[in-house]
């Protein structure tokens, strides 16, 4: 037997819309919920809108995620990265003695060349003239010796008959000594000068390898010009220049780690000397250092150099762009259990890494929000954990 039927409502007034609205409505939904094949459906939809409803606010009112980095302490090394250049041991400038022409090179850019052997030939324009000079000024000195000569013996014969005095013959006797003194000086220089004079045979100072020739055949050099830049063969050293800042802290003995620049291949070297001078143009400091085993390395390729300065065995590090104020306040954010960000005031050692290496002010398991911008203090957040194998370590 059917179950008696809720008494239909009496309709509004023909006059009010609004309630014409929604008394249809409301009749429709009793007559949907009276019929028994469609009450379930109705029901279904009615909970599936409540599930939606529910479900989008929690999905558009649950905390912002963010990226972490859970702290976990591990090695770290403490290293100063430079750019440097590959010399030979020894370099030698070659210049001549003497101004001259260049009349013949036997030795090009490249050549191997053994200590003494030929390089060029210079023949000298102005020492020739000079040896002129010198020949004419050794026989001006010559007459005048001569003519002193014959004033000398006058007066001694004078003197010896009684017509000359003792004073006289002093006087030619002394006049007689500085014309030999002259001509002694004359002939030193013309000597000299004929010594000078003619062609002369550049040889190489050293066994080595001409790295550059920069004159040609035919150019006037002087002695300040260098014509043949030599490097020898038994070895390389690498040199690098180091801010004043950090060259401090190096010393020679630590260990380095160098490649090629445009190379994956890492060898090892060794700081062998600290210059103590600053290049007041740069503000840096010249240091040397020596591969641990011998390479044949062209002299002037450029070399990526990582100085180990310092090892730290439970150090940590952060990404740079997680610190806040990094020159004069330095902190980070972090999430605390209850996921609340917080405001952590740390140490970061004052050294060019690419991570920030903290001193003081962060330990095991805190959790560092690594984009500060995306967030501010006392806000509740999900977390994201990114792995620390990703963090720079250096």
């Amino acid at each position: 037997m059917e179950p008696a039927s809720d008494p239909a409502p009496t309709p509004p007034p023909v006059h009010d819309g609004e309630h014409r609205f929604l008394y249809g409505l409301r009749r429709r939904a009793i007559l949907v919920l009276s019929n028994r094949e469609q009450r379930p459906f109705v029901v279904a939809a009615v909970l599936l809108c409540a599930v939606l409803i529910i479900g989008g606010g929690w999905y558009f009112l649950r905390p912002p995620e963010i990226e972490i980095l859970e702290i976990e302490p591990r090695p770290v090394e403490i290293v100063l990265s430079v750019v440097g250049r590959v010399r030979p041991e020894n370099l030698v400038d070659v210049r001549s003695p003497n101004a001259g022409q260049v009349v013949r090179l036997f030795r090009d850019d490249g050549d191997r060349v053994a200590a003494g052997e030929p390089l060029a030939i210079v023949r000298s324009t102005v020492e020739q003239a000079q040896a002129d000079a010198g020949s004419a000024r050794e026989r001006a000195a010559r007459a005048e010796l001569t003519r002193a000569r014959l004033a000398y013996n006058r007066t001694r014969t004078l003197s010896d008959r009684g017509f000359a005095s003792v004073a006289a013959l002093d006087e030619a006797r002394a006049v007689l000594q500085s014309a030999e003194a002259a001509l002694a000086a004359a002939s030193a220089e013309r000597r000299a000068a004929i010594a000078q004079t003619g062609e002369f045979t550049i040889r190489a100072p050293m066994t080595g390898i001409v790295l550059v020739r920069p004159i040609d055949n035919g150019q006037v050099i002087s002695p300040e010009t260098t014509l043949f830049q030599l490097g020898s063969r038994d070895g390389v050293e690498l040199q690098a220049d180091v801010d004043e800042a950090y060259a401090d802290a190096l010393s020679p003995g630590m260990s380095v780690r160098a490649a090629l620049s445009g190379s994956d291949e890492i060898f090892a070297a060794r700081i062998t000397e600290v210059s103590p001078r600053v290049d007041p143009t740069t503000g840096g400091r010249l240091i040397k250092l020596a591969p641990g085993e011998e390479m044949n390395i062209p002299p002037g390729r450029s070399v990526d150099i990582t100085i180990i300065v310092a090892r730290r065995e439970a150090g940590i590090v952060v990404p740079r762009q997680a610190v806040l104020n990094a020159t004069t306040e330095p902190m980070v954010y972090v999430v605390d259990e209850r996921g609340l960000v917080r405001e952590r005031s740390i140490e970061i050692a004052d050294w060019p890494s690419l991570g920030a290496i903290i001193d003081s002010g962060l330990a095991e398991g805190d959790r560092v929000v690594l984009a500060p911008a995306e967030t501010r203090p006392s806000v509740r957040v999900r977390i994201r954990l990114r792995s620390s194998a990703s963090t720079p370590g250096r």
